[in-house]
Order: structure tokens, then C-alpha cells, then sequence
């Protein structure tokens, strides 16, 4: 027999859920180009919270300038180069719009566009090499792509032969051999694939680090330069970095290394140790105002345990 109880039930107080939340606020700043010709070429990012503190006002800041809070974003991200080689077949090139998910063992970057290759100005033609910067939180080891095309343009159809993935802070280039169409009408009709890296050829090397360099120009007549500046780290024992420009395109070469400025950047390169022995800095001389007075630079090295 089912008894019921007349007994009316106890109310609990129930706070409202956006009450719970009201008291978490997460910043996300970027301070970065979403566009093709600018920067890295990518229309979308991945964004990481961060302290509250970098997002006050410059006197409430310690000095903080507003420009640090996309290289506070870019400090916490993982770099990659992505080579694309399309075959050199016929009609093997494609106007297709081709995008990329890399696959790691702690997560994914989610689809991003090939847009913007740093090589050719028309990309994926035939027998041509393109090469484009993916940057993500940390997804882990490398496990494996899936790339593909959206099928739209006059020519769609696209003869993969290999895409090759260096990641610096993995300390390894990665190949991922495909040889296959990517074109509706022909092998499988399949417009993605989903390609694992050859093991034999995979190349290791000493994990990159980031480093934050900030470069003040001085404040005298004509101080500033539109060159491009580059930067060697020296460290220990012989050990030193490749050279590395600090400007990622010629827009940025105008914009940064002005007179009387301070411009930080973010670079991954290889670790040289706790202790910078010296750098060399310098420029191409290339430009419209190539001379360039430099007052100093600041180098930080940053690792996940602060130091």
C-alpha cells in the first residue's frame, strides 16, 4: 500500500545561479589583428584569461602599459609552423578555402583557417610549398591533423602530398605524409582527411622557450628606424639562439622602433640557459629611415614555474 504524507515539504532557500557567478569575472584581452594581411594572418584566437591587474588602468598598474596585455596572451600560447606541400600533378592546386585542426593529447585548436601562407601570395598551387603560423594554448603532444577544404571556388579539387608541423616548444618537426586528392570527384570523393605523423621522419631538437625582449629606442632626432631588427641571444658554453626578426610583416616594421618608444615582444627561441651572456641586435639597413638609435634592451626569460 503506497502511503502519502499531507506533510508539506521544507522550502530551502535557493540562491540564484548568476548570483553564484556574479563574483567571477574573467578578463580575455587580445590587443592583436584579426586579419589576414596583418600580424600572423589569422582571423581568429584562442584567448586565455588573465590577471585582473593587467587589465587596470596604467596607474593603477605599476606602469603597465595596455600593449602587454596581448603578449601577456601570446607568453601563454604555443607557436606552430605549418608547411602545406601540394602535389605536382595536374589541376592538383585548389581556390578553395583550406583549414587545419591540430590534435594533441590534451586538446585540440579547434579549426583554423589557412588564409595568410608567408611564402606565396597564391596559395596552394601546383608543386608550390606555403607555409602559416597556428598558435594555440597548449594541446600537448602532437597526435594528428585533419585537414580539408570547404569545396567553394572555381577550382576545388586539391592534391595533398604533405604537411609538416614544427613545434618549438615541443622540440620537434613533425611530417604528415597524405599523397591523395582532396576533390569530390576524385579517390574517395573525401574533402578532409584525417593524417597521423610518419614516426620515421619526425626530427627532434632542444625545446624552445619564450622570451620577453623589450627594445627602447632613444629619444634624439631621428632615432627611429623602418628596418628590420633582428635579435641573437647568447648564452653559456657557445650556446646561442638563430637569428630572429622581431617584426612579424613591414607594417609592423613602420609602426614599432620609433623615436622615444618602448616595444616588447614575445619570441620563442632556444634556450640558452639562466644566464645571457650577451646579444647582438641589429637591422637589414633596409627601408626609408633605416638608421636607428637604440637606448636599450630588457630580456626576461619566461617558464611555467615563474622564473
Amino acid at each position: 500500500r503506497l502511503l502519502t504524507s499531507k506533510r508539506a515539504p521544507r522550502e530551502e532557500p535557493v540562491e540564484p545561479f548568476l548570483t553564484l557567478l556574479s563574483f567571477c569575472r574573467y578578463y580575455f584581452p587580445c590587443q592583436r589583428w584579426l586579419a589576414v594581411e596583418e600580424d600572423d594572418g589569422q582571423i581568429a584566437r584562442e584567448l586565455v584569461p588573465v590577471d585582473e591587474a593587467f587589465v587596470k588602468k596604467d596607474s593603477e598598474n605599476d606602469g603597465q602599459s595596455p600593449a602587454t596585455l596581448g603578449l601577456e596572451q601570446k607568453a601563454k600560447s604555443t607557436t606552430y609552423s605549418v608547411k602545406v606541400k601540394t602535389g605536382d600533378k595536374k589541376n592538383a592546386g585548389t581556390d578553395a578555402n583550406v583549414f587545419i585542426i591540430l590534435y594533441g593529447n590534451k586538446d585540440d585548436t579547434g579549426i583554423v583557417s589557412l588564409k595568410a601562407s608567408k611564402i606565396n601570395k597564391n596559395k596552394f598551387e601546383r608543386g608550390k610549398v606555403d607555409e602559416f603560423t597556428v598558435e594555440s594554448v597548449d594541446i600537448g603532444d602532437l597526435k594528428k591533423i585533419k585537414i580539408g577544404h570547404d569545396n567553394k571556388g572555381n577550382s576545388t579539387g586539391w592534391f595533398l602530398e604533405w604537411v609538416e608541423i614544427d613545434a618549438p616548444s615541443l622540440g620537434q618537426c613533425l611530417k604528415f605524409p597524405c599523397g591523395r586528392w582532396l576533390d569530390k570527384s576524385e579517390d574517395d570523393g573525401a574533402t578532409e582527411r584525417i593524417i597521423f605523423p610518419a614516426e620515421l621522419q619526425t626530427v627532434e631538437y632542444i625545446p624552445f622557450v619564450p622570451y620577453e625582449i623589450t627594445v627602447y629606442t632613444s629619444d634624439i632626432f631621428g632615432a627611429g628606424t623602418d628596418a628590420d631588427v633582428f635579435i641573437v641571444l647568447y648564452g653559456s658554453d657557445g650556446i646561442c639562439t638563430q637569428q630572429k626578426s622581431l617584426c612579424l610583416n613591414k607594417r609592423e616594421q613602420r609602426m614599432y622602433f620609433e623615436r622615444n618608444s618602448v616595444n616588447q615582444f614575445i619570441v620563442e627561441l632556444e634556450d640558452v640557459g639562466d644566464i645571457i651572456e650577451k646579444i647582438r641586435i641589429g637591422h637589414n639597413g633596409g627601408g626609408l629611415n633605416s638608421g636607428w638609435h637604440l637606448d636599450r634592451v630588457t630580456i626576461r626569460r619566461l617558464l611555467p614555474n615563474g622564473k
